[in-house]
């Protein structure tokens, strides 16, 4: 069996005062890493609750909407909590529909592939600035940073190397997380093998190109919405419960790469005509099992490990796998993650 790299993930609607508690718990169950949402609240902040409470896990922010902040204000956050948690902060980046962009954040629009470039190169330019006393000067398109006084330079810090990750479905934006960031971090909607490894690696293959790089040496998290639990039981009501999820999510249309794929761009359309009419009564059936078996893995706790290994071992190393809603599951999902962690 192939050996992952293991992040839980966090529930969007967790309260910021329980974050804590959840690092923690991720942390001894021998999860490697935490991914943190930037929805309801701000990745950063939680990124610098989870980090304080832990010793050993990497947090990720998956993904931090960019183009609302400067490209400077990231910086320092950034630069804070790798040094604060030794090492372990990894900065996850996305652009965001334009609807949010413009109608939830009052930003301008512009397209988000050539602003991104810029945003990361941004990124670099400010911390070679910092660590190795570089002149700030990166002019760009969207962004100018030339200035930096002395008074508010940070010092160096032990692990410069912040990495830097992009969110991304669309071709474009695949290929820029090849070209210019260390790693995409996918979509659960777009995390099925057959998406990986006919769209989603040739992709990053490409970006890597253009920048002389390995496509090998660029991270891939998968984020598989994996339906598991300790008996056949609890699995049928997770199954469900994605069904209606997935149900939701490809009724828009950004979340329909993996089903033109597969030749269900069709569900997606009527899933999105019914919910513009208001029909939602109608969308049940539309995910089939079909659609779900192909599309999210499944099994019980004791054969998981196995599944994700089939699905996931020839496309990627790094996985998000979910933690149980009950504690009292918490030995078996452990025991879950360290197969996975494992080569055996």
């Amino acid at each position: 069996m192939s050996a992952f790299r293991v992040y839980a993930t966090m529930d969007q609607r967790m309260a910021l005062s329980e974050v804590a508690a959840h690092a923690a718990r991720a942390e001894s169950l021998g999860y490697d890493g935490l991914a943190v949402p930037d929805s309801v609240h701000d990745a950063l902040t939680a990124a610098t609750v989870a980090l304080g409470a832990t010793t050993r896990l990497h947090v990720a922010t998956s993904v931090l909407v960019a183009f609302p902040r400067s490209p400077m204000t990231v910086a320092v956050a950034a630069w804070d909590l790798q040094e604060m948690s030794d090492g372990r902060f990894e900065l996850g980046l996305g652009s965001q529909v334009r609807g949010n962009i413009v109608g939830r954040y009052s930003t301008p629009w512009a397209p988000p592939v050539p602003r991104m470039r810029e945003y990361v190169g941004a990124l670099r330019a400010i911390f070679a600035c910092w660590q190795d006393d570089v002149p700030l000067a990166f002019e760009g398109e969207h962004y100018q940073l030339t200035r930096m006084q002395p008074f508010f330079k940070p010092d160096p810090i032990a692990h410069p190397q912040i990495p830097i990750y992009l969110g991304g479905m669309k071709p474009n934006m695949v290929a820029l997380a090849g070209e210019a960031s260390d790693g995409l971090m996918t979509h659960p909607t777009n995390s099925a093998p057959r998406y990986l490894r006919e769209t989603i690696r040739p992709r990053i293959a490409v970006g890597a190109a253009r920048s002389g790089r390995e496509e090998s040496s660029l991270g891939l998290m998968v984020c598989p919405l994996t339906i598991t639990g300790p008996n056949a039981e609890v699995v049928q009501a997770e199954r469900e419960r994605t069904r209606q999820l997935l149900t939701f999510l490809y009724s828009t249309p950004a979340y329909w790469p993996s089903l033109e794929l597969f030749g269900w761009k069709d569900r997606g359309e009527a899933l999105h005509a019914l919910t513009r009419e208001g029909k939602w009564d109608e969308m049940a059936g539309i995910v089939d099992d079909t659609m779900l078996e192909a599309l999210a893995p499944m099994a019980t706790y004791d054969e998981i490990a196995d599944v994700l290994a089939s699905w996931y071992g020839d496309v990627c190393d790094w996985l998000t796998f979910p933690m149980p809603d009950d504690p009292s599951h918490d030995q078996a999902a452990a025991n879950v993650i360290a197969r996975l962690k494992s080569k055996t």
